[in-house]
């Protein structure tokens, strides 16, 4: 019982956080990059960076830190850096998933044009440490 109440808890925390109103979540995470992204940025944002910035990716996922999903660094490790990886990932973004991290289903996102999820694909790829 404890356990169905658990991932009940999680998979609720998952949808609010990932779900929802789309241009509330664009804003609220353009407002949280320009507050957390450095006036003099020596580096530009990589193209899916931005995308994956003004997504609502940052409500289950880090750069660095697992969140309710795993931290691109993470994926990076996992996932060799070539064309099969990224079409998957790129997939993975718009389709959903579950399973591959834990029980947590992953949101799909199928308003993201496959040619952006491609290059966040690539943008996640090119972590690997």
């Amino acid at each position: 019982m404890k356990k169905t109440l658990l991932i009940l808890s999680c998979l609720t925390l998952a949808m609010a956080s990932c779900g929802g109103d789309s241009s509330k979540t664009n804003e609220d995470s353009s407002a949280a990059t320009e507050s957390t992204t450095p006036a003099a940025s020596s580096t530009p944002m990589l193209p899916g960076e931005k995308l994956i910035a003004t997504s609502d990716c940052i409500g289950c996922h880090n750069k660095t830190q697992k969140v309710v999903g795993p931290a691109y660094v993470e994926v990076a490790k996992k996932y060799e850096m070539n064309d099969k990886n990224v079409d998957y990932l790129a997939d993975k973004i718009i389709s959903g998933g579950q399973g591959v991290w834990g029980e947590v289903p992953m949101t799909p996102h199928p308003t993201i044009a496959p040619d952006d999820a491609k290059e966040m694909a690539r943008y996640i790829l090119s972590l690997k440490e």
